[in-house]
């Protein structure tokens, strides 16, 4: 469901997919081609959620922030696994948050940065492009290699393509 709150409506480009199970609530824009997938909740009551261009934000996913201390922004091709939590945070272009990991507030991925599943980047941390994180807390683990740069590079493509079949056959 896509809805206002107060003054604030969400700006959702016209070629981008919100499946019919998302909530996504007041200040927030959501970019070409990008996709929010099945009950995916984007609460922009507080302050601006800014999703790039061909970014995806999988099943279960929650992004939120503070009372205005710093909106939530996710750049152009980003990829976010499901059951993810992003609050307050900023995943610079061309990221891959795995499933399950957790952002708090002014942390930042810087872009090209791989977050292995059920990490936890905590506040204010900025992890540099380039590297594989990994843990609770998230902590440096390696350079990324070819196939991993590769890989970030089409995923969020593979998305891209993946959400055209569901506006063309939306789920029942």
């Amino acid at each position: 469901m896509i809805f206002p709150y107060r003054h604030w409506s969400p700006d959702i480009d016209a070629s981008a997919f919100v499946a019919d199970s998302a909530e996504v609530m007041g200040r927030v824009r959501i970019g070409a081609d990008s996709s929010i997938w099945y009950q995916c909740v984007l609460r922009g009551d507080v302050h601006d959620i800014r999703i790039g261009a061909r970014s995806n934000i999988q099943d279960h996913c929650m992004l939120h922030t503070s009372h205005n201390v710093t909106p939530c922004v996710v750049g152009d091709d980003v990829t976010v696994g499901h059951r993810v939590i992003l609050h307050g945070c900023e995943v610079e272009d061309g990221c891959l948050v795995g499933m399950g990991s957790i952002l708090m507030d002014r942390s930042r991925l810087e872009s090209g940065c791989l977050l292995a599943a059920g990490s936890l980047v905590p506040e204010g941390k900025i992890l540099r492009g380039g590297y594989l994180y990994a843990g609770s807390p998230a902590r440096e683990r390696r350079e990324l290699n070819t196939d991993e740069i590769a890989f970030l590079r089409t995923s969020a493509s593979r998305y891209v393509a993946l959400s055209k079949t569901h506006i063309i056959q939306p789920a029942k």
